[in-house]
Formats: C-alpha cells, structure tokens, sequence
C-alpha cells in the first residue's frame, strides 16, 4: 500500500509559479511511475505529467508542456511539480497517484491516490 500526500498548492496571480510535491510512504517508491492529475468540477480528472521510476522518463499533457517540469527524489520519496507561467485555467485541485506500470498516462492505471491539493490561478 503507497500512501500519497501532496502540498505545495495555493492561490498565484497569473504568470506566476507554484511547485507541488508529492511525498510518498512506500519504501520501493523508485519502482512506481508518479503521475500528476487535475480537476475542475464537473470536468473529469485529467492528466497533467507522469515521471517513471526506473528510467526517470517523462511525459507531459500538451497543456503543460514547456511550463511544466517534474522530477523525483527517490531518496526523499518525492516527486515534484514545477509549475511556471500559470495561467486561469490551471485552476484546480491536483493529485499525485502512483502506477506499476511505466509511464502510464491513463487515470485507470493508477492504483494509488493522494487526497490532492488545491491551485487557484487568478487573472
């Protein structure tokens, strides 16, 4: 069982940055792809980034690419969420979740969910 805390959320003005982390309990974390996914209400939970554990590839939501950039620490149990340039519709609630499988951009994949954390972009 992985445990998942995310934090580092918060309200930006837009063009501004945020970095979310994701701290994990599990002592095998470098063996799990880390995901970020988001949400608005009403809208379904959407992809954002996802690093893996073996190879520290990368994959991005074309959304986010170019403003976006997360890395991992596996000696910390964390990943991160390097947010630039953020704009109004980043707003939303943001979940770190875990996989087996590698590199994983399918919310079904994930087996592992933190209670997520809150972003505000205001214009």
């Amino acid at each position: 069982q992985v445990q998942l805390v995310e934090s580092g959320g918060g309200l930006v003005q837009a063009g501004g940055s945020l970095r979310l982390s994701c701290a994990a309990s599990e002592g095998t974390f470098s063996s799990y792809t880390i995901a970020w996914f988001r949400q608005t209400p009403g809208k379904e939970r959407e992809f954002v980034a996802a690093i893996s554990g073996s190879t520290g590839a990368t994959s991005y939501a074309d959304s986010v690419k170019g403003r976006c950039t997360i890395s991992r620490d596996n000696a910390k149990n964390t990943v991160y969420l390097q947010m630039n340039s953020l704009k109004p519709e980043d707003t939303a609630v943001y979940y770190c979740a875990a996989s087996r499988y590698f590199l994983v951009v399918t919310m079904t994949r994930y087996n592992y969910w933190g209670q997520g954390t809150q972003v505000t972009v205001s214009s």
